[in-house]
């Protein structure tokens, strides 16, 4: 486990740390619960409008609390809000939840937990300065790992579409990263996830409107637990208990552990989509897809450390010149590098 920052508590640090491992677990259950909604009849876009749109009616009460006397500083966070709900909320759920139709919701996971890689090369390109050793290395080993979850390696046929649908989740979550980067102290996070779903459902609903979208929900009994249950329970599962569960405890958890340690033990949200695919669905990857989800994830704790030995330089390469400046300590909850928060 990464050592405790000298400036937490050790009991916020203990406490911090339950939150965090609580929030990677909710998180964890998106991915098998929208699998049951999509097999039943549900295309994606139902399946994410439903979970963005409940959860934004839900989360703005309390956001709105918070804004009390303050509703000035929304006008400076508009545009960052729309492009946060729009791409790392709307279109990342969306892309996420059109690879789980296609494949197991751990295999897409892993392929969305790329994210940090993209964001390497994407970095590299910006500032034309080589990345550390260890950063490499670890590219290195998530690209192989990429191959064993894909099961490259045998003549089991890949499906392409769905892999593409995976790694456009990989790139719009690397783009949550920036815009988290960006919204260090410009607002309360809770009140900006909440902007970020009502931006993100009012994305949906155009993009439905003008028929890009399509959306069509089936309200039949959906198969879970090995049985049949009503479809009511995975829509209220991937709403409450995987979206404003999962933030909330997110953005507590990293109040009191710093986005850093945090962002290793967001993590564990592979394994907990593996357990929840399996109790809820039955769906499990092969073996040789475990070794490849354990290189992906050894690979990007590999990027994070090499992150954690030169924090200022990683910062300076994520946040533009022109990032808002920083609000009292009081008010954030996120760092430079936040926690993979999704998101799915």
């Amino acid at each position: 486990m990464p050592s405790t920052p000298p400036s937490v508590p050790r009991n916020r640090s203990a406490s911090g740390l339950v939150y965090a491992v609580l929030s990677a677990a909710t998180f964890g259950s998106s991915g098998a619960l929208g699998k049951s909604l999509l097999e039943a009849g549900w295309t994606p876009g139902a399946v994410v409008g439903g979970r963005i749109g409940l959860a934004a009616i839900i989360m703005v009460v309390p956001a709105a609390w918070m804004m009390r006397g303050q509703w000035g500083r929304l006008r400076g966070a508009v545009a960052l809000m729309a492009g946060y709900g729009a791409v790392a909320i709307a279109l990342c759920q969306f892309f996420y939840f059109n690879a789980v139709a296609r494949m197991s919701p751990p295999v897409a996971l892993m392929l969305e937990y790329l994210a940090p890689i993209i964001l390497v090369g994407w970095v590299w390109a910006r500032t034309r300065r080589r990345p550390g050793t260890l950063t490499i290395a670890g590219t290195a080993v998530a690209m192989l790992g990429l191959v064993l979850v894909l099961d490259l390696l045998s003549a089991q046929r890949v499906d392409p579409v769905g892999v593409l649908w995976g790694v456009g989740a990989a790139v719009c979550l690397a783009v949550y990263f920036v815009l988290s980067a960006k919204s260090d102290g410009v607002l309360p996070p809770l009140v900006t996830v909440a902007g970020g779903m009502v931006f993100g459902a009012f994305t949906l609903a155009v993009l439905a409107v003008v028929g890009l979208l399509p959306v069509s929900a089936a309200f039949v009994d959906v198969g879970l637990f090995g049985g049949q249950v009503s479809w009511i329970v995975p829509l209220a599962g991937i709403t409450l208990v995987a979206a404003v569960v999962a933030y909330t405890l997110g953005i507590v958890g990293t109040q009191r552990l710093g986005s850093k340690v945090a962002s290793f033990v967001s993590l564990t949200e592979v394994l907990f989509s593996v357990i929840a695919s399996w109790i809820l669905i039955g769906d499990v990857p092969g073996p040789m897809q475990f070794l490849g989800g354990a290189l992906i994830v050894g690979g990007v704790v590999m990027v994070r450390a090499d992150e954690l030995r030169a924090p200022a330089e990683v910062e300076a390469d994520l946040v533009p010149d022109s990032a808002p400046e920083a609000l009292p300590a009081a008010d954030l909850a996120t760092g430079a590098l936040p926690t993979v928060e999704r998101r799915a």
